[in-house]
């Protein structure tokens, strides 16, 4: 009888490792393969020369867990879903990295969607996040008008919504931070950019804005102030508004923006035109991204804790999750303010340039 030669065996046809291939080839039992290579509470019991044979032989074999396995055996996922507006700006980025760092050290996995505040992409992408098995999720700007299905936290969410937890900036402290510092410096004129109307933070921060300028007897003038436009996560965004400000011959010797993206854009538009930061102009930017020291000159700027409010969201979802914690309604953030070389005293006699539409210069007042 001819024998068929063999076929060879592609990827679909070798046989699959598995934990008991490993245990038989160690001679231990599934179980203890098992707790060693998952780091369980058992494996404190297994020497740790039994620990580094198993886990040399789950190389040697090129062993891959099976998820839905894991997944159907202990009926978890320990996946999150983060649903963002945006994550190539500085702001999302270090939210995430915060989620990422905890999540990492929870041994958890998340899934990303960016929904840029179209409402029907946020309530499809929530959906389709709930069919990968998800087990909570975590919102970063994002105006959540509902409870979805899951152990829910909102990074800079404002809305009250039963059963989500919010974690809030105290934007009332942030604002009085600011403006006393520029009080404090003289500055009596001073303009202002709000955010964008589709941004979580923006009407708190500005309603924050003008109570604290009220107390402080601080005018919020409606022709030095303007509201941003527009999804530009670049200092771009600020540019064509600081312009805008200018253009309106209204004098101002400071200006406290909505981001520090729209601060930098800003520091450029004055630059521009001639004027000088902070000698003519003092700039305080919000949030204290990477890029604020590194500006030229250095942003003043309040800082929001943006890995550490990515940590905390992480924490109390899996918290809440795990059964670990209760659910509260918010959780407060303190702002904190860094003091750089964008604000100085306040000069009115300067200012005037900007009135007449000449520079500081042609206005004979010699640059430093």
């Amino acid at each position: 009888m001819t024998q068929l030669p063999r076929r060879k065996l592609g990827p679909r046809n070798e046989s699959k490792v598995t934990l008991k291939t490993i245990a038989e080839h160690l001679g231990l039992t599934p179980g203890t393969v098992s707790a060693a290579l998952n780091n369980s509470p058992a494996a404190r019991s297994i020497p740790e020369h039994t620990k580094n044979r198993i886990i040399e032989a789950a190389q040697a074999f090129n062993y891959r867990p099976n998820f839905f396995a894991r997944t159907l055996r202990l009926k978890r996922t320990y996946t999150i879903g983060v649903i963002a507006e945006e994550i190539g700006d500085a702001y999302g980025a270090l939210v995430i990295s915060g989620i990422e760092e905890y999540l990492r050290k929870s041994n958890y996995f998340f899934l990303t969607v960016i929904h840029r505040h179209d409402p029907k992409l946020l309530q499809t992408y929530a959906q389709m996040l709930l069919t990968r098995g998800v087990e909570g999720f975590i919102t970063t700007d994002t105006s959540l008008k509902e409870k979805l299905a899951l152990p829910t936290v909102a990074v800079a969410g404002h809305e009250r919504v039963e059963g989500v937890t919010n974690i809030v900036l105290d934007h009332k402290r942030a604002a009085r931070l600011a403006l006393e510092h520029l009080r404090e410096l003289g500055h009596e004129e001073i303009a202002f950019i709000r955010g964008q109307t589709m941004s979580s933070d923006s009407v708190v921060r500005w309603n924050a804005i003008c109570e604290v300028a009220r107390e402080l007897d601080i005018r919020s003038r409606p022709e030095l102030t303007i509201q941003l436009e527009g999804t530009d996560s670049t200092p771009g965004i600020g540019y064509p508004f600081a312009k805008q400000l200018l253009a309106r011959k209204h004098p101002f010797t400071a200006l406290f923006a909505y981001n520090d993206i729209s601060a930098i854009g800003s520091l450029w538009a004055f630059r521009e035109a001639g004027l000088r930061v902070p000698e003519d102009i003092s700039i305080v930017g919000f949030d204290d991204i990477p890029g604020a020291a590194y500006a030229n000159p250095g942003l003043t700027t309040v800082r929001q804790p943006l890995v550490k409010m990515g940590q905390i969201a992480a924490q109390t979802v899996v918290d809440l999750i795990e059964g670990r914690g209760e659910y509260v309604p918010e959780i407060a953030i303190e702002p904190e303010f860094m003091i750089r070389q964008s604000t100085g005293p306040s000069s009115v006699r300067q200012i005037r340039g900007i009135a007449a539409g000449t520079s500081p210069l042609q206005g004979g007042y010699p640059a430093k």
